[in-house]
């Protein structure tokens, strides 16, 4: 069938979305995808006890999951010596940040953001209604924190800090997030995302648990990075039950599925597994962070599971070249290109690809 429109009587959406930018995708090619390098995941797949335990949840299709995902609330607030109510869960961290802006954001209220960082995050301010304060990053890929903490005024409903960030890959350190925590009013809700914490291996990362005096902070966590579910979609807020309780509000009854819950239930028993991805990310770190200093290219110290190039107008260029050897990258046009790391065989497909650009 096919719809008819006529010029009155045609729902229409709210003016405020025209302005919402479409999530972009990796460079299309005629070549086909032999190296995945754009979306930041763990290629090694789940473990074989993720994969039991979907497999055994399975049976039981026509059971809905505990309400409000109750079951893999109590596993966390176990894992991280924290209370249930301190926790929410839902299909991915990015669900919670649409909730929490949707309890926390007035029409018209500002949320700082640093740019450029995930590009999820304006689209989420502006269908909660709110208006994005885009506050460019540091010479170096990092957040300006100072910058950002002079944005915050008195319409300022929320600040967004991204640590290690997407697409940079710099991290902020424990004192520097401590420090903005003291500078912006307590009435400022602080939403710090901790996707790729993970990867995070220096001894001064964020020790966010330690800054939870702060009753304005929650922090957002996922399984799709370090615990290889990104296709199960399970990600959780770790923050005052206050706040906690005003995204609960609005969650859905079942904000996991049954498959997701069972999974990440899983995942959470095998460190080893979360260990062994880890491990691989920091070793083909290194390998490609070698290839691009030898190539000449600039990168941004990465404390990720991918790795950024500032290259300006040149970006899709490189991008359009790894795409023709088979490597989907995620290119930012006129400013940069993450690759994706833990892939196999990446720094050998790169090797024939990176001195190429680097020459031309």
């Amino acid at each position: 069938m096919s719809w008819s429109s006529t010029a009155e009587g045609t729902v229409s959406p709210r003016a405020q979305l025209a302005g919402v930018p479409v999530y972009s995708a990796a460079l299309a090619s005629a070549a086909p995808v032999t190296v995945r390098a754009s979306s930041n995941e763990a290629p090694d797949g789940v473990s074989p006890a993720v994969r039991d335990a979907v497999i055994a949840r399975l049976a039981r299709p026509n059971r809905y999951p505990l309400l409000g995902g109750v079951d893999l609330i109590a596993a966390l607030a176990d894992a991280l010596g924290a209370d249930a109510e301190e926790i929410a869960v839902a299909d991915g961290s990015l669900s919670l940040l649409n909730y929490l802006l949707l309890a926390h954001v007035r029409p018209g209220s500002r949320v700082v953001v640093p740019w450029r960082s995930y590009e999820a995050y304006p689209i989420c301010v502006l269908t909660a209604g709110g208006e994005p304060v885009l506050v460019p990053n540091r010479a170096d890929g990092g957040h300006d924190l100072a910058a950002m903490a002079a944005a915050v005024d008195d319409t300022t409903a929320a600040v967004i800090l991204c640590s290690p960030n997407n697409p940079t890959g710099v991290a902020l350190t424990h004192d520097e997030v401590a420090g903005f925590l003291a500078a912006v009013p307590a009435t400022t809700l602080v939403v710090l995302d901790e996707a790729y914490l993970d990867f995070d291996a220096r001894a001064d990362r964020v020790r966010s648990r330690e800054l939870a005096t702060h009753p304005n902070l929650v922090l957002l966590r996922t399984f799709s990075k370090a615990y290889g579910l990104a296709g199960l979609r399970v990600g959780y807020a770790i923050g005052h039950p206050d706040v906690i309780a005003s995204a609960r509000k609005i969650l859905p009854p079942f904000p996991v599925s049954a498959l997701s819950v069972a999974a990440a239930l899983a995942a959470l028993g095998d460190d080893a597994h979360r260990a062994t991805i880890v491990a691989t990310v920091h070793a083909q770190r290194a390998q490609v962070g070698a290839l691009l200093a030898e190539a000449g290219l600039p990168s941004f110290a990465t404390e990720a599971n991918f790795v950024w190039l500032p290259l300006g107008e040149r970006s899709r260029e490189l991008g359009a070249l790894c795409a023709e050897a088979g490597i989907s990258t995620r290119v930012f046009d006129g400013e940069g290109l993450r690759i994706s790391l833990g892939e196999p065989g990446l720094p050998e497909a790169l090797s024939g690809v990176l001195p190429r650009f680097a020459a031309s």
